[in-house]
């Protein structure tokens, strides 16, 4: 009998199919490149005893009287509790680190695909990386305290980094790929990167322009394909890992035993939706602390889970999934395609099927899309049996109680969907960074994939409410995590106040910014969110609006816009993103855009999407393209959009909330068009600036 270790079955590339086609295999737990281990995968040769890395484990705090500062070399003390959660003794990321190496350090953390081939780094390879990468940082001249800049897609040497500027004692800043240059200056200049390292040779373009507004800068470093030219200071990978070999272990045992858990390790940047980017100070004992908490209640095992990287590392949401909850659990990451977000990102979650998924909702609406897409095209007899399969998978995941029929719509239907999908090992599909439709969530809930909203900031570290596969609400945001607090400041008469957040996850401050990191947390150290928001009997949280997004029309009604756009996406599958205006104006509009295929920029085209083609068909139109429907202004199409309008107008609690016009634009919003954030939030005063034109043509002639 052969024996396979379970991390062989984790390998797509080195598992078979279909498990169930080796009958005489029996499978082991975690028994890899360990010495003596009995795995007969050829991947898996014995190994000497690795040495032991003996450093200080005890953990010691910096002097500290304040919750809050802006200082980069300024400690903050805890919002420690007497006990139970929230009471857990602090560790820095080292630490953290240490514990995984020590207790898996031969088990995969981390995977990429080089040549259409599964790379694996173990947990004990990628730890030793990390100490060569913060050498080099050394050797560079990283200062305490200075920022290094990541600009560049998931990957590896990201990773790799941004842990290596830890444990040299810098800040580590991820840059958003889509950064202009003068957005990418911004960054580096705040926080005084010695050092910044970019993906690639167009990455590299937009810091060569700026390098000059750079005083503090000293080297970059370009972790992909060749270099176009050779300039001083300008390092390829391989070189950059190499430089810091002469540096002795006791200089770089002498700084990490010199972090201290309440201190900054880690800058996350605000997108900048209003105003220059933020810097989000983050200590270390936010990120051990959460990371510890996300996976006590999402009941992550140790050793065992399996997630895809994806979403932009730069982002909090990302950045906490992917690496720190990870590395706490000693799970494995593997790296996505660059161009998961234009459509390779369904191949590699069949190839992993990861074990977690985090999406933000724009993922979520595309899966969507496509499977709708799909079953458009299916037989009478099968649409019939997935009808009816969905409405148990709604009824079931209303009421958790199963329902008469269940185990055969989930042989037919769900466990086939999941297959398909890569989610079959997928104990928890998360969605957030953004507000999700009410559609696209009981979509999901009738096949059976529950999607568990999660809801929080960059300045908590990420989430600050999860929602839990056995104790969810649609439209809810969960509940607290244990060990924090929600207080709801000012609550109106229908209990609708400021969502403010307590905890070890509450950030240090914004780095440089006084004013703004006095805006954010009160006197009492509390984090106020900008988020209305309010509690059902059962302590569920319900985002209702966002105090800077409320529309406050010319008549002094205080509007919150996402519901009203929820419904009018709900009401017309045809529309894609749909944006009230009507701020300090007589009355409200809408800019509406239609669904349209993205090309492998993510660029948006004029081609409508197989759902949107099929909306048309369905009211007598032939139209294929965006252009053609405005062209002819449709009648049609004009009057199915009317009538949805109308249908939401009926159920507004005021005529001040009914929509009175609105447009169709030609081109759908994104990311690369400006209109969207990073993770598809949508800039709202970008859009008005965008379409001023169009805006004052629906309220010409009204007197204001």
């Amino acid at each position: 009998q052969k024996h396979i270790c379970d991390l062989c079955w984790g390998h797509p590339h080195k598992r078979p199919a279909d498990r169930r086609s080796l009958p005489a295999v029996s499978w082991l737990k975690h028994c890899c490149n360990r010495p003596g281990s009995k795995c007969s995968c050829p991947c898996c040769p014995p190994v000497a005893e690795p040495k032991p890395i003996v450093l200080s484990t005890a953990t010691t705090l910096a002097p500290a009287n304040q919750l809050w500062s802006t200082d980069r070399d300024k400690a903050v003390t805890l919002r420690m509790e007497g006990s139970g959660p929230g009471s857990e003794t602090p560790m820095t990321i080292h630490q953290m680190f240490l514990e995984t190496v020590e207790g898996y350090g031969d088990r995969a953390a981390l995977a990429s695909k080089k040549e259409g081939q599964w790379v694996t780094l173990t947990w004990r390879q990628y730890y030793e990386q990390c100490r060569a990468a913060a050498k080099s940082f050394l050797k560079l001249g990283l200062e305490r305290y200075h920022g290094v800049g990541i600009l560049g897609f998931n990957s590896p040497e990201w990773f790799i980094a941004d842990i290596g500027c830890i444990l040299a004692g810098g800040l580590a800043a991820g840059v958003y790929t889509t950064n202009s240059p003068e957005a990418c200056q911004y960054v580096a200049a705040n926080c005084e990167a010695n050092v910044l390292v970019v993906e690639n040779h167009k990455q590299l373009v937009k810091i060569l322009q700026i390098k000059d507004q750079l005083p503090h800068l000293k080297a970059i470093v370009q972790y992909k394909d060749e270099l176009q030219q050779k300039l001083p200071n300008l390092y390829t990978w391989a070189e950059f890992m190499k430089l810091g070999e002469e540096v002795p272990d006791e200089q770089l045992n002498t700084v990490i035993g010199s972090l201290r858990a309440n201190e900054c390790c880690t800058l996350i940047y605000t997108s900048g939706t209003t105003g220059n980017p933020k810097g989000v100070m983050l200590s270390h004992d936010n990120l051990t602390w959460i990371s510890n908490i996300v996976g006590v209640i999402a009941e992550l095992n140790h050793g065992e889970e399996e997630l895809v990287s994806y979403l932009p590392l730069s982002h909090v949401a990302a950045q906490l999934n992917d690496m720190w909850v990870c590395m706490r659990y000693a799970g494995t990451t593997h790296f996505a395609e660059p161009d998961a977000l234009k459509g390779s990102l369904g191949t590699t979650l069949k190839e992993v099927r990861p074990t977690s998924f985090l999406g933000v909702p724009r993922v979520w609406e595309k899966m969507q899309e496509k499977m709708k897409a799909v079953g458009a095209k299916a037989s009478p007899m099968r649409k019939r049996v997935a009808d009816w399969a969905k409405s148990i998978g709604l009824q079931y995941n209303y009421s958790n109680v199963v329902p008469w029929g269940f185990m055969l719509a989930n042989n037919l239907v769900f466990k086939k969907v999941r297959w398909a999908l890569g989610l079959d090992r997928c104990k928890n599909c998360y969605t957030g960074a953004a507000p999700v439709t009410k559609e696209t969530l009981e979509y999901f809930m009738s096949l059976n994939i529950p999607l568990m909203e999660v809801y929080g900031m960059s300045e908590s570290s990420g989430p600050h409410t999860v929602s839990l596969i056995n104790d969810f609400r649609i439209m809810s945001c969960g509940k607290v995590l244990p060990g924090c607090k929600t207080k709801l400041d000012n609550p109106d008469k229908d209990g609708n106040g400021e969502v403010c957040f307590w905890g070890r996850h509450i950030f240090m401050g914004y780095l440089n910014m006084p004013d703004k990191t006095a805006e954010a947390l009160d006197q009492d150290g509390w984090l106020h969110s900008g988020d209305l928001g309010k509690h059902d009997q059962n302590n569920f949280l319900y985002i209702t609006g966002r105090i800077k997004e409320l529309i406050i029309t010319a008549g002094g009604e205080n509007i919150p816009p996402v519901p009203i756009e929820d419904a009018v996406k709900a009401e017309t599958s045809i529309i894609s993103n749909a944006m009230l205006i009507g701020d300090k104006l007589k009355f409200l509009s809408m800019l509406l855009t239609l669904k349209c295929v993205v090309d492998d920029n993510g660029e948006p085209t004029d081609e409508l999407t197989p759902e949107a083609v099929a909306f048309c068909q369905q009211h007598g139109v032939t139209a294929t393209k965006i252009s053609e429907i405005l062209a002819n202004k449709e009648p049609a199409v004009y009057k199915a959009i009317q009538e949805g309008m109308e249908r939401v107008n009926a159920r507004a609690t005021s005529n001040a909330q009914k929509i009175q016009k609105w447009v169709i634009l030609d081109r759908d919003f994104s990311v690369s068009g400006g209109e969207l954030g990073p993770t598809m939030k949508l800039k709202r005063p970008v859009v008005v600036k965008m379409y001023q034109e169009k805006i004052n043509e629906m309220y010409e002639g009204e007197k204001q």
